[in-house]
């Protein structure tokens, strides 16, 4: 199946039209599309069918729980498919069968293990201020981050070893990044990478494909394994003012297959 995947477009104040890639049979919406949610209107009547996981800057100024609800009905009439850890069974025009499964994956801390936990969250609190998001009546700060990214990866870890038959490829879907191969090169290894990242590099052999956003960078390796290899993806354009935008590919294709 080939999916064209855009993540971290900004909207709210970034100048981008996407524009369908020729031969995509898939879009895929990888978070912090649009702070506002209005520029989700633009992939109203796309060509192929959307699939959606949420970023963290969905919830900026928002009650998570709430939130949720109101994203999911806005996409709905949208006819994009929001996805949170749940998980979809496609079938590709050459018939193959995918299972692709989705979730924000938000950051647990313990990119660097348990031991540089503490620092990490200490690194989080500029990111969840900027967000200014709640969860049941308190402020959605690290503490609260990490009990929501715990749970996703409980599910993640869950769905992925229960792996079921007919399936010729599994695709992951996550805004946060699963690796820290991923991190941005500009910062290097630092308490906030653990903010993107997150260390499920043991779940990457259970997937054929990753697809992430988050980091504002691009890209594309190969996670190799014993099953053979992981392809881990990350098309996020992020803003123009930084130079972020410079080198993405706004039709940037990825083929989800088994790897040998």
């Amino acid at each position: 199946m080939r999916v064209q995947l855009l993540s971290d477009l900004h909207l709210e104040t970034e100048s981008f039209e996407p524009e369908p890639a020729e031969g995509a049979e898939l879009l895929v919406l990888a978070g912090d599309i649009d702070s506002t949610w209005l520029a989700y209107e633009r992939f109203r009547g796309w060509p192929v069918p959307v699939v959606a996981v949420a970023g963290n800057h969905e919830f900026d100024g928002r009650e998570l729980r709430r939130a949720w609800h109101s994203l999911r009905a806005r996409l709905d009439r949208l006819g994009i498919d929001l996805i949170e850890r749940e998980q979809r069974r496609l079938v590709a025009r050459d018939g193959r069968r995918i299972r692709l499964l989705g979730s924000v994956r938000w950051s647990d801390f313990d990119a660097f293990g348990a031991e540089g936990r503490e620092r990490a969250m200490r690194a989080a609190t500029y990111y969840t201020r900027v967000m200014r998001a709640t969860r049941d009546g308190a402020t959605f700060d690290a503490a609260a981050v990490r009990d929501e990214a715990l749970a996703c990866r409980d599910w993640l870890d869950a769905a992925l070893r229960d792996a079921p038959s007919g399936v010729d490829a599994t695709l992951v879907v996550t805004h946060y990044a699963p690796s820290l191969r991923s991190a941005d090169p500009r910062y290097g290894a630092q308490p906030g990478s653990a903010s993107f990242c997150n260390a499920d590099d043991a779940l990457l052999p259970l997937a054929d494909v990753w697809l992430h956003g988050h980091l504002h960078c691009r890209h594309d390796y190969l996670d190799r394994h014993a099953r053979g290899c992981t392809r881990v993806v990350c098309n996020a354009r992020g803003l123009a003012s930084r130079g972020e935008a410079a080198g993405h590919d706004p039709h940037c294709v990825i083929d989800v297959r088994r790897a040998d």
